[in-house]
């Protein structure tokens, strides 16, 4: 009996650090499409844009949450002349976050 409880949790502690994997992976290719689309806003391209979108994923490792994202990318393109709303820029982010773990979910199952 107690080997199945402990098989039991030994298989939820890895299914839960696979879990959190994957979230990490999937927020930083958020960041990566986030940043890529940024840069085509303001204008960059090929490795202009492929350097910025480097830059917002390092970003967000300055603090907990997306607001370091957020701070960042406000603050660029609004010194590029592009209007930007954070409620508008945290829709983009949330659809950049499906995009990202559905292409996690489909590299991980190929």
């Amino acid at each position: 009996m107690a080997d199945a409880f402990h098989d039991r949790e030994q298989a939820f502690e890895a299914k839960f650090k696979h879990d959190q994997e994957l979230e990490f992976r999937a927020r930083a290719r958020r960041n990566k499409l986030l940043g890529l689309w940024a840069a085509e806003t303001m204008g960059l391209a090929g490795g202009g844009a492929e350097a910025y979108a480097r830059q917002v994923v390092a970003a967000d490792l300055e603090e907990p949450g997306d607001n370091d994202v957020i701070r960042k990318i406000l603050k660029d393109l609004a010194d590029h002349d592009v209007e930007m709303t954070e409620g508008r820029l945290q829709i983009k982010i949330s659809k950049m976050m499906d995009l990202a773990r559905e292409q996690i979910m489909t590299e991980a199952s190929e």
